[in-house]
């Protein structure tokens, strides 16, 4: 799973002429679904997204305060393409997850992030439409967080005893 976290003034989703949602100051937080992505990489995302510390406190002193501390918004926009990787000059997308699975997946995310978080502080673009995305970066700040991906398991040499013996 891979998120690009952008600090905002203002944020708003449009599709077509009809505004879907928009946020004061806060968070922009692009989500990239991979088919390999499971329930560990939504609970490490919604962690990561409510306890970076990208704004300053209340003395100025940066890089202090998370946008939960803040008690500030979040605007998630679904973006598969986040998922790309480039065969020459041309994007292949067969990384990202399959449209059936990724809204079901993102909707599960939104809904932790809603549980961990104030439900009212959280807003959405409309999955799977052409969306206009509006962002009013502060700074600018922008973050890639990428969840970890599985822990390789050590391979185990097993030798037989004459091996050993040897």
């Amino acid at each position: 799973m891979k998120a690009i976290v952008q600090r905002v003034v203002k944020a708003g989703v449009t599709v077509g002429e009809e505004q879907i949602s928009s946020i004061g100051r806060g968070v922009c937080v692009l989500v990239g679904i991979s088919r390999d992505d499971g329930p560990k990489d939504t609970e490490y995302m919604v962690r990561k997204i409510l306890n970076l510390r990208i704004f300053e406190d209340e003395t100025g002193k940066r890089w202090s305060k998370s946008v939960k501390e803040m008690n500030l918004e979040i605007l998630c926009v679904s973006q598969f393409t986040l998922q790309c990787v480039l065969k020459g000059n041309k994007p292949d997308f067969h990384g990202a997850m399959m449209a059936d699975t990724s809204e079901t997946f993102y909707k599960d995310f939104l809904e932790k992030l809603r549980q961990s978080y104030s439900p009212d502080k959280i807003q959405d673009g409309k999955f799977g439409n052409h969306m206009q995305v509006h962002i009013q970066n502060d700074g600018p700040v922008t973050i890639e967080l990428n969840s970890p991906p599985p822990r390789q398991k050590k391979k185990v040499v097993e030798k037989s005893s004459e091996e050993v013996m040897s």
